[in-house]
């Protein structure tokens, strides 16, 4: 799922993820298909955000129940919150993790509406 991103993480000298000292770090994740475009409904970036978050745990053995604190960012929030919860209900169940949402004014690309950067304890 990652090999188109590859150049990215490359481009901007950063890593998906990282372990560390029981924790593993996410950087932002946006809603991007495999191939690099951007779904033009909030709701489809919203699902491939999750999906490229997802897919970083399950490669380090986790899944979305092993989130402790995420924060997701929003290009113009008054209108895409709303899209943006109704995706998070499908992917993060209770014991909830932290959470903060923050609006912003833009992302690396203008098509680009929500990114989610998260945190998971390693299982011992």
């Amino acid at each position: 799922m990652f090999d188109g991103y590859r150049a990215a993480f490359e481009k901007y000298g950063f890593c998906p993820a990282v372990k560390s000292k029981g924790f593993l770090y996410i950087s932002g994740q946006v809603g991007t298909r495999p191939d690099g475009t951007a779904p033009e409904s909030i709701a489809d970036q919203t699902t491939w955000a999750f999906k490229r978050v997802e897919e970083l745990l399950r490669i380090a053995g986790l899944n979305l129940g092993d989130l402790v604190d995420v924060t997701s960012y929003h290009v113009d929030i008054e209108n895409t919150l709303p899209h943006f919860l109704d995706v998070k209900k499908h992917f993060i169940k209770s014991p909830y993790p932290a959470w903060s949402i923050i609006g912003i004014s833009g992302l690396s690309r203008p098509e680009l509406k929500v990114e989610i950067q998260a945190v998971a304890a390693l299982r011992d």
